[in-house]
Order: C-alpha cells, then sequence, then structure tokens
C-alpha cells in the first residue's frame, strides 16, 4: 500500500493554496487593521477634541475684567462636567493672560506655545503629572470701556477613553479579519478537495490496473491535468510498444533459433557416428554453415529488438547517401558470390546519380543487404538480380528485383503489413525475419514498402522508399 501524502506538506496543493491565498490576506488584513486603528484614533480624537473645545469655550465666555482692571472667571459647571467619561478621565484647566500672569486653575500645567490669532482653538498633546493628557487652548480676549486684556483658557484631559474607543474599534477589526481568515481556509480545503476527486479517482483506477495492463488513461480529469496524462499516456504506450518488442523478440527467438540449432546437433552427431573421414569432414562443414546461419539469425534479432529503443526524431536529423550504400552491399555481394563461386547469379546496380535520404547509415545498409540476401536465396539458379535507385519529388526509391518464384499471393498485398501478416506460418519461405527487419527499418524512418510480382520475366520487386533530405 502506498502511504498517504502529508496534509500540510509543502509539495501539498492544498498547503501551497491555503500558503500563497491567506498569505497575502493576513498581509492586507495587517494593513487594513493598522489603518482601521489609525482612523478610529482619528475619529475618537476629533470627536473628543470637539468636546474639549466646547468646554474651553464655555469657560472663556465666563471671562471678564473685574472693578479693579484685572481678568475674572466664574467657571461654569456645565464646561466641566460635559468631560466625565466611563474611563474615570481627569479633567484638568488653567486660565492665564497672555502676558504670563496666572489667574486660576492648575498652576503647574504647562500651555504649549502657539501662534494662534484671536478666537482660535488649538490643540497639543503633553504629560501632566505622570498621565498623557490632550490640550485645547482656546485664545481670547476681554474689554472694559478702558481696558482690554488677552487670555488663553486650556482645558486638558487624560485619554483613557480615547484609546479605549480605538482599542474597541482594533479588537472587533481583529475578530472580523481573523473569522474572514478562517472562512477563506475553510473555503479553499472545501473548494481544493473537491478539485482533486478526479484525481483522488485516477489514482485509484491506475493503482487497481495489473502490471500487464498497459491501456490509455481515459478517465475525466480537470482541464490542467490533461497534458499530465496525455503525457502518461504517451510513456504507456511506449512501455507497451517496449513490451510487444520483448514478446516479439522472445517469440521469434524460440521459433527461429530453433531450425539452426537442430541442424549443429544433427551434422555434428553424423560427424560423430560417420567413420569415412570425407563424410565427416561433409558434416563438420555442414554444420560450420548452420552456425554462420545462426550467427546472422542472432545479428538480426539484436537489430531487431534494438530497432524499438531507436529515436525516431534522431533518426530523422541523420543524412544518408543512398546510391553509396547500395553500391556497397552490392560490391561486397559480388566479392561473396565470387568467393564461393556462384557464377549462377548475376547482381546488377542501376542508379540515376547520389540520392540523399534521412536516416542512420547502418539501419539503411541493412534494409539493402536484406533483400539482396532474400533475392539470392530465394531467385532459383540461375537468376538474375537487379538492384535500382531513383527518386523522385518526395522520396529515395530502392527497387530489388529478381526472377524467382517470389512470395506466396497472401504476401501481394500493398501494404507490406498485410504482407508479412501470416510469415510466421510461412516456415518453407523462410521470409519472415529479414522482412519483418526490413519493414521496422522503413517504418522508423517514415519510408514505404511495397511488393510486385513481375510478369516479363517471372520474379519479384520489392519497393523500399525513404524520405529525402532537405
Amino acid at each position: 500500500m502506498t502511504s498517504s501524502p502529508e496534509i500540510f506538506s509543502t509539495n501539498s496543493i492544498r498547503s501551497q493554496l491555503l500558503l500563497w491565498m491567506l498569505g497575502p490576506l493576513l498581509i492586507i488584513g495587517s494593513i487594513a487593521i493598522i489603518d482601521g486603528y489609525r482612523a478610529a484614533r482619528s475619529t475618537a480624537n476629533a470627536v473628543s477634541d470637539r468636546v474639549l473645545s466646547g468646554s474651553a469655550l464655555a469657560i472663556a465666555e465666563r471671562v471678564f475684567v473685574n472693578g479693579e482692571n484685572g481678568l475674572e472667571v466664574d467657571i461654569p459647571y456645565v464646561a466641566l462636567q460635559m468631560l466625565t467619561s466611563l474611563e474615570d478621565d481627569r479633567v484638568f484647566y488653567k486660565i492665564e493672560k497672555n502676558d504670563g500672569g496666572f489667574i486660576t486653575g492648575y498652576r503647574d500645567l504647562a500651555l504649549p506655545e502657539t501662534n494662534a490669532s484671536l478666537n482660535d482653538v488649538t490643540f497639543a498633546d503633553s504629560v501632566f503629572r505622570g498621565a498623557e493628557v490632550r490640550i485645547a487652548t482656546f485664545h481670547g480676549a476681554a474689554s472694559s470701556t478702558t481696558r482690554s486684556f488677552s487670555f488663553r483658557v486650556a482645558v486638558a484631559e487624560t485619554t483613557n477613553a480615547r484609546v479605549a474607543v480605538a482599542q474597541s474599534i482594533l479588537i472587533r477589526s481583529l475578530l472580523r479579519q481573523g473569522i474572514l481568515l478562517l472562512s477563506a481556509a475553510i473555503l479553499i480545503w472545501l473548494v481544493v478537495s473537491h478539485a482533486l476527486k478526479p484525481l483522488r479517482r485516477l489514482e485509484m483506477a491506475v493503482s487497481r490496473r495489473s502490471p500487464d495492463d498497459v491501456r490509455p488513461i481515459e478517465h475525466s480529469v480537470p482541464q490542467e491535468v490533461q497534458g499530465l496524462v496525455f503525457t502518461i499516456n504517451g510513456l504507456v504506450e511506449r512501455f507497451s510498444s517496449s513490451i510487444k518488442a520483448l514478446q516479439n523478440f522472445t517469440s521469434n527467438a524460440s521459433h527461429q533459433f530453433r531450425t539452426p540449432l537442430s541442424l549443429i546437433k544433427t551434422h555434428l552427431e553424423v560427424a560423430v557416428r560417420e567413420k569415412d573421414p570425407a563424410k565427416q569432414i561433409q558434416a563438420i562443414d555442414r554444420a560450420g554453415k548452420a552456425v554462420n546461419d545462426a550467427e546472422r539469425l542472432m545479428y538480426q534479432m539484436l537489430l531487431l529488438a534494438q530497432l524499438d529503443a531507436a529515436s525516431k526524431q534522431k533518426l530523422q536529423e541523420q543524412k544518408c547517401d543512398l546510391t553509396s550504400v547500395a553500391r556497397d552491399a552490392c560490391n561486397d555481394f559480388i566479392l561473396q558470390l565470387s568467393h564461393n563461386k556462384r557464377s549462377d547469379v548475376d547482381l546488377g546496380f542501376h542508379t540515376d546519380g547520389d540520392i540523399n535520404v534521412r536516416g542512420d547509415k547502418t539501419l539503411i545498409q541493412e534494409i539493402v543487404r536484406n533483400l539482396i540476401d532474400n533475392a539470392i536465396k530465394h531467385s532459383g539458379s540461375p537468376s538474375h538480380i537487379d538492384v535500382e535507385i531513383t527518386a523522385n519529388n518526395k522520396y529515395g526509391i530502392l527497387k530489388v528485383s529478381d526472377q524467382g518464384c517470389g512470395f506466396d499471393e497472401q504476401f501481394l498485398a500493398s501494404e507490406i503489413d498485410e504482407q508479412l501478416g501470416s510469415l510466421k506460418n510461412a516456415d518453407k519461405t523462410n521470409f519472415g525475419l529479414g522482412l519483418s527487419i526490413v519493414k521496422d527499418i522503413v517504418k522508423l524512418h517514415g519510408g514505404k514498402i511495397t511488393a510486385r510480382r513481375l510478369s516479363l520475366p517471372t520474379g519479384m520487386s520489392v519497393i523500399v522508399k525513404l524520405p529525402l533530405t532537405k
């Protein structure tokens, strides 16, 4: 069983969404809280300053010039009563002349120096008797028939109520932001869980598959994951091709090696039992030929197995001189026929000039060699074999013609896949493996292969078309 992924892992989609969505929300919320707190303080100050200003104005209205040409004040009770609050704020006041002459109030209450005009009210923050206070100062004047005096009325109040109002607003803001973030986290969690259900079903469906089940994934998935599923299907398809190639290789190996190994064993047993030295040498020579056939067969099968691992894109980038490859192959077979004293085979080569095709030189050489080798083996004796290289607008064309009996009628369909469809049962003709290699190489290079029976003279032509280089 596979272990469940960690819910809060850094690789979890939920965790990433929570991080990237709640993180900015937290930052924005913090900024909003700070701004809200400053706005709350500003609002509380504005409201309280109006009350302070009203108290100072109420006191200033009761300042008058006495008979001794001095200033007196009759402080109304309501002027200080309006400043009372639930936070037990303390209230201080002071009335003095502009020249510093003290009239009444708290003598040690220091008033801020300002350049305010007459009848203006100014505000300032200060500390008085160990407490933070907010001071409202009214600049006024009183006059009699003979003289005029300017004065200042200052009313100070501790800031407990202001701070309490701002803190109350701050706490409510924090609660609202906390509820918002928690709601967003829950919503993200639920939405992501719902969105991931198709992936969970896909995971369960894939985990239930057997190791040999290489069908493509066809489950419905979100659009964002379709590219991943498409890539996985491509990988599964390549796995399927590799498995089929391995199965084909095993099947071909068991089928193809049976005959040459049996021949080797039979000839060696004959050589051991035979008393005549000449017949012993003949049996050993036949065993050696069977070994050569088995060696050639092994090379072909290994090449056939390697074709499935070749990269088609890589082959498309390579360049091969088809004319040169075919000419060299014909020269090699001519030397081989001469060495084996096969004067009954006439091998001819014709070309229109150098023709370059896309593909691997070694693999294309194997196409030519297989077709010529099949023609030599199955064209009878005497025979004439023609190898012709031509080209059209799109393809370089390799044509190998012989005078043999050709394929059975079942192999003469226009498509080589149909021609090779029943080759496993064609043991007598022994065409299967060589033409399977040719077919796979041609297909890998994006080419075409067809076969045509000749009437005059009798025989077969195999035509291979490979894409020209640009």
